[in-house]
């Protein structure tokens, strides 16, 4: 069973979202404009030990490094404690991000156990993620590619992303994402139903609170990620070079619930694991962990290994970040000291498996 509530990822990614979306609203009052890179229109779319999905080694982080960043003169962010935390904390406590879980759950359990990308399953999610966003005033569009099953001798898949973006600058965007597409061997509601759950209620309380970002916002809800990464090289891969000039850093969202997890930020700077993201990553690093510093939360960094969608944004030179609390890897002692839960066991012991449910 998932853990979404134990970890305050959801609403913690609101907050960095308003630190880096430069938001002006009566929540966010004050923040000044973040000084990160331009995210513009894409082509054919509309205007110890921390874990990875693919291995990685082990960090006893629980601050951010304080190494060299990447070569380029990293873009700053507006800190994570200009915005009022109470005031999104509180709002989240209220949301219903469990329902959305439940949601996909019963779409799973009525399409063969699964949310598949070019599945049933994966039609029934994305009009749920539809639905919800256009009756909090958003006008979600679909962007379709196409993806060889199991290689280039598999039968040909088809799939599709969804996107919805906020007002505000679109040479200035920050692109919020998560998978929505399972495996086919379970229902993916940590892999990855907690992300979309997180994502999609970010999305919902930023209109109910009638959030104004001066920086547009695009949440994005990847397919083909369990295939490949597909539906996220997609979409980088139809951005024209201003475009992608205009993209000002891609936030991930993958797997943030699992039930013996722990709280890992991706590695911006590569200090602790030897690979750093494009300039600006180690802002959006730093942002992250100054919210648990200042709320004596433990926390740990995660490598960008490629194993998730924040891989063609990095390797088009666009910044990134994201949350992840462990998939297959095991807890360690001091892990287990400092989050709870047992050591010895997997951080996700079902993981791309059946019991991956609600």
């Amino acid at each position: 069973m998932i853990t979404l509530r134990k970890h305050v990822l959801p609403p913690l990614l609101a907050l960095v979202l308003l630190s880096t979306s430069a938001c002006t609203s009566g929540v966010a009052a004050g923040i000044p404009s973040a000084g990160i890179p331009s995210g513009g229109t894409p082509s054919g779319t509309p205007s110890g030990g921390a874990t990875s999905k693919s291995g990685g080694g082990t960090s006893q982080s629980a601050a951010p490094a304080e190494s060299a960043s990447p070569s380029a003169e990293a873009p700053q962010l507006a800190p994570a404690s200009t915005v009022d935390a109470r005031t999104v904390l509180a709002a989240f406590k209220s949301r219903d991000m469990v329902g959305h879980l439940q949601a996909l759950q019963r779409v799973a359990d009525a399409n063969g156990g699964n949310r598949a990308s070019g599945t049933p399953g994966y039609e029934e999610s994305a009009r749920y993620v539809e639905e919800q966003l256009r009756a909090a005033g958003y006008a979600p569009v679909r962007q379709s590619f196409t993806f060889k099953e199991d290689g280039r001798r598999g039968k040909t898949v088809e799939s599709f992303n969804i996107l919805a973006d906020t007002g505000g600058n679109a040479g200035h965007t920050v692109v919020v994402g998560a998978h929505l597409d399972s495996v086919r061997e379970g229902p993916g509601i940590d892999d990855n139903g907690s992300g979309v759950a997180a994502v999609l209620e970010t999305a919902r309380w930023m209109k109910e609170a009638g959030i104004a970002p001066v920086n547009r916002v695009r949440f994005a809800f990847w397919g083909g990620e369990e295939d490949g990464l597909y539906g996220s090289q997609h979409y980088v891969d139809e951005l024209s070079a201003a475009e992608i000039g205009q993209t000002a850093a891609n936030l991930n969202v993958d797997m943030v619930a699992s039930p013996n997890g722990v709280r890992s930020v991706h590695d911006g700077d590569g200090t602790d694991f030897g690979h750093a993201g494009p300039a600006g990553s180690k802002a959006i690093e730093d942002v992250f962990f100054r919210y648990f510093q200042e709320n004596a939360l433990p926390a740990e960094t995660t490598p960008f290994d490629g194993g998730s969608d924040y891989d063609a944004f990095l390797s088009a030179g666009i910044p990134g970040g994201g949350l992840f609390t462990g998939d297959e890897k095991r807890k360690t002692q001091a892990q287990a000291q400092a989050y709870g839960g047992v050591a010895g066991k997997d951080l996700d012991p079902c993981y791309h498996e059946a019991c991956d449910t609600i």
